[in-house]
């Protein structure tokens, strides 16, 4: 896979990119696995950066009008196939892009993104789909102006999985891995799934962030991180 420049460019993740280089918004991606804690910080993001004075918009996966919920409604019945659920991805990250993420950027908004083309590329690599087939199905994905890996070890990763309401399906590779146990599926898949992630964050020269500890401290190095990049934003209050 090809490393992209710093910084948002017209290259994309493959070719014919959507190219947002001239747009005064940024583009700022949270990945990680489920259970790593995404969505506290980017709601936290959102509160510290909204009281900076940044008007701040949020999108995530299956957020789409246009297939969020057919995507949610597909996987309850687990009926579809690996790579008709790549495409249906990939269409939900379309619609969001053109029609959430680029006229929030033309506004100069931040866009706050929990999860991005990543998580979608490591679900699948793992799934044993060809990592150069996915990553040109995603070649209109725009480059983020940065990406935070909260990346965490499976000791962390399954107290807090269990405290938040347990192994979900998916979450666990129940759909391909042949595990009856959930828990040991859950440790196999997502075994698996941090290592692809490291692959990626040295491919794509994540930020990686230790999500092993408190929310507080991962937050400190995160905003710190985010704020470097919104740092050359007019109107706004940095201190």
């Amino acid at each position: 896979m090809p490393s992209p420049p710093a910084g948002a460019t017209n290259r994309g993740l493959g070719i014919e990119p959507v190219d947002i280089s001239g747009l005064p918004g940024r583009l700022i991606v949270v990945e990680g696995t489920d259970g790593v804690g995404r969505s506290t910080q980017v709601a936290l993001l959102r509160e510290w950066l909204e009281n900076r004075g940044f008007g701040v918009a949020h999108t995530a996966l299956t957020r789409s009008r246009l297939a969020g919920e057919g995507l949610r409604q597909a996987k309850e019945g687990h009926t579809l196939g690996r790579l008709t659920m790549d495409l249906f991805y990939a269409t939900d990250l379309a619609d969001r892009i053109e029609n959430q993420v680029v006229p929030a950027l033309r506004a100069g908004f931040v866009v706050l993104t929990d999860r991005y083309v990543y998580s979608v590329m490591a679900r699948s690599i793992v799934r044993g789909v060809d990592p150069s087939w996915i990553r040109d199905v995603y070649r209109f994905a725009p480059v983020p102006h940065a990406v935070f890996y909260l990346k965490c070890d499976l000791d962390h990763l399954a107290p807090r999985v269990l405290a938040a309401g347990g192994f979900d399906y998916w979450e666990s590779g129940m759909d391909f891995q042949e595990e009856n146990d959930v828990y040991q599926s859950f440790v196999r898949y997502q075994g698996r799934l941090l290592s692809v992630f490291d692959h990626l964050a040295a491919q794509y020269r994540f930020s990686v962030i230790d999500g092993n500890r408190d929310v507080r401290d991962v937050f400190e190095d995160l905003s710190k991180g985010v704020l470097s990049v919104v740092s050359t934003m007019s109107g706004a209050t940095r201190d």
